[in-house]
């Protein structure tokens, strides 16, 4: 119980620790070296039901890369994106996120 409280209220473990229960996807090098459209993820990672209401969550400031919004709905998720770590987290809105990993 009180591990559950640490992490829940203090911090908890590590960054990695807290993406374990998002919904994951995973990136070959070649599709990451090629770019992967940021609609076509959050679609895949079931943030979005549509690619329309994908555009709709970038189009209003509502879809982030991290903690970096993205403001074109043809960005590309590519390997700079990732900044060297194997795993990088797709947001929709405040409350909703998702794990895009490197394969």
């Amino acid at each position: 119980i009180h591990d559950t409280i640490d992490s829940m209220f203090k911090g908890g473990k590590s960054a990695a620790a807290s993406t374990e229960g998002l919904n994951r996807i995973f990136v070959s090098e070649d599709e990451a070296s090629e770019g992967v459209k940021f609609i076509d993820l959050f679609v895949k990672l079931e943030l979005a039901n549509s690619k329309k209401e994908a555009r709709r969550l970038i189009q209003g400031g509502g879809a982030k890369l991290g903690e970096e919004k993205i403001a074109d709905e043809n960005a590309v998720l590519n390997k700079d994106s990732f900044g060297g770590a194997n795993e990088v987290t797709l947001r929709a809105g405040k409350k909703r996120a998702g794990v895009v990993e490197l394969q």
